[in-house]
């Protein structure tokens, strides 16, 4: 055993490597082997990929704003999603005429379905964080290159497609969903307007537009009141006056002219003029009593004239007769005046009445007038809150309108396809780097582990510091090994197998590097181009 130390003892491990260097090379060889036999016979797996650039709206937003404001990494897990479904899956295995070979025969469609779910990978990319995504890549991974390139292009245009259908179909929801509510809100305009115009029309003539006009109308009806009253007044006055001067009218028709006919005219006349003078007290010269008294004055004093004025005993014999005659038409006039005064008074009084219910209904309308000012306002509150709300909503719903033309020209947002799926060359799956490295490491790994292993299991003498180790006797001499001339040959032809190992596990190692940098397909081909040797037919061979 080698003297424990720190440090590495280089030389020992290189001279037990070279003499057990079968262990290194026959482990190397058959993992390089086992490698390479891996790379051929593995199922291989191949991708194809398609670029979907994420294109912003043509027209500017200052514009036109788009009603679809779904996240675009929320809309594309939505689109996923869709072009997972199993309906989207079996139009695409039906398109394609995927899983139609006999292998296939007895694979149920929930089984196709889950295996292309496993193969499709989408991969968002992002340029800011603070954005959105700006491109993602639709995969599929598969055995057949060309059946992979058409799925891939396949799932990149129904992306696309669904990207245009859920946006249209979510522009025209939109629109729909505003169509509804303007209609809704509408109708509740209708119906306060329709509401207001009745509050109105019941209650015309106390609303608070109209209080200047019933303040107006209630003073002039409060003027029309007063002199009505005073009219009132002054005709119960002259009904009065009246009353006393056809009594004393009377007394005086019965009394005086049967005894001296000719000193009653005196009498009346003086009792006219007495009439006179205490209205005259009351009124004016103007006033249709006083003006009425004068003309009767005037009428009694010129027939009393012709009375006087008549010759002969004729006129002695009539002389008592023109003074009856006179005071019974002043009594007649009199009666006739009051009975118009009467009826003068009932038209009064009536006039009266109406008026007094007419003001006390304007004076109703004054006093109700803050009441239905209040209502007017609770009214027109209401009626302001849903025609802003309908303004509102009509200029939406005209943007949504917009936002639809918009996405049916296809100026919005869009899904455009960069780089198609092209045909894939070279598998993903088995990842040939991978495997050269793991097959290096188990060559090496394996050869030194039994190397190693050996050595500790080895408990002789192998080194003169051993000697002086374990024994504590000091070497004076080491006597090398002695070959007989067999052994030589032998010696010799070893190492010479050895250099033929090692030259074949070149070989082996750069033809799996060949395969690892250039593919195993690529390979191939270059290796049926140059040479008539049926590789293909070997592999297959070996396959099964």
């Amino acid at each position: 055993m080698p003297e424990k130390s720190n440090t590495l003892q280089i030389d020992y491990y290189l001279e037990l490597a070279v003499k057990r260097r079968w262990l290194l090379i026959i482990p190397f060889c058959v993992a390089i082997c086992v490698g390479i036999y891996l790379a051929f016979v593995l199922p291989k797996v191949y991708q194809a990929d398609t670029l979907i650039l994420v294109r912003p709206q043509r027209v500017p937003t200052d514009y036109v704003r788009s009603i679809v404001s779904t996240d675009i990494d929320q809309r594309i897990n939505t689109i996923r999603q869709q072009i997972m479904s199993r309906t989207n899956l079996e139009r695409v295995i039906e398109e394609l005429n995927l899983f139609s070979g006999p292998e296939h025969a007895d694979m149920y469609m929930e089984d196709k379905i889950a295996t292309i779910r496993k193969s499709i990978e989408v991969k968002v990319t992002r340029s800011n964080r603070r954005t959105g995504a700006d491109a993602f890549a639709v995969s599929y991974r598969g055995s057949d290159p060309q059946t992979i390139m058409n799925v891939a292009n396949t799932l990149a245009n129904f992306f696309i497609d669904e990207n245009l259908k859920v946006r249209e179909a979510q522009a025209i929801g939109t629109s729909g969903f505003l169509d509804d509510q303007l209609d809704a809100m509408r109708k509740r305009l209708e119906e306060v307007e329709k509401q207001y115009g009745e509050y109105r029309k019941k209650y015309m003539g106390e609303l608070p537009e109209q209080l200047n006009t019933n303040l107006r109308v209630l003073d002039r009806l409060q003027l029309q009141l007063n002199e009505r009253q005073e009219n009132l007044r002054d005709a119960k006055n002259r009904i009065v006056l009246l009353d006393n001067q056809i009594k004393a009218n009377q007394n005086i028709f019965a009394d005086g002219f049967s005894s001296a006919p000719n000193t009653d005219q005196p009498l009346s006349l003086a009792q006219l003029k007495q009439q006179l003078d205490d209205l005259k007290a009351s009124y004016t010269d103007r006033h249709p009593d006083v003006i009425r008294l004068k003309r009767q004055i005037k009428d009694f004093e010129s027939k009393a004239f012709e009375t006087e004025s008549g010759s002969g005993e004729q006129n002695q014999e009539q002389s008592g007769s023109p003074a009856p005659l006179t005071q019974n038409r002043l009594v007649a006039d009199q009666v006739q005046q009051r009975n118009s005064t009467s009826l003068e008074i009932k038209d009064l009084e009536s006039e009266i009445n109406n008026l007094v219910l007419q003001i006390a209904e304007y004076q109703r309308r004054v006093e109700v007038t803050p009441k239905r000012e209040e209502e007017l306002l609770s009214l027109n509150r209401d009626y302001d809150n849903i025609q802003k709300s309908y303004d509102s909503l009509l200029n939406r719903k005209l943007e949504a309108d917009i936002a639809v033309n918009l996405e049916k020209k296809q100026k919005g947002e869009q899904f455009r396809i960069v780089d198609h799926a092209r045909l894939p060359r070279k598998p993903v799956s088995p990842d040939l780097k991978r495997l050269f490295i793991m097959a290096l490491a188990a060559g090496l790994g394996v050869g030194g582990g039994l190397i190693f292993l050996l050595d500790f299991l080895d408990t002789s003498l192998k080194r003169p510091d051993d000697i002086e180790q374990d024994l504590g006797v000091p070497v004076l001499a080491t006597i090398p090994r002695l070959y007989q001339p067999k052994g030589q040959i032998l010696r010799k032809l070893n190492w010479v197998m050895t250099g033929f190992g090692v030259l074949v596990a070149c070989v082996l190692l750069a033809v799996f590097g060949v395969l690892v940098l250039n593919g195993v397909n690529p390979t191939i081909e270059l290796v049926q181009q140059h040479t008539d040797f049926p590789i293909q037919k070997v592999i297959s061979k070996i396959s099964l």
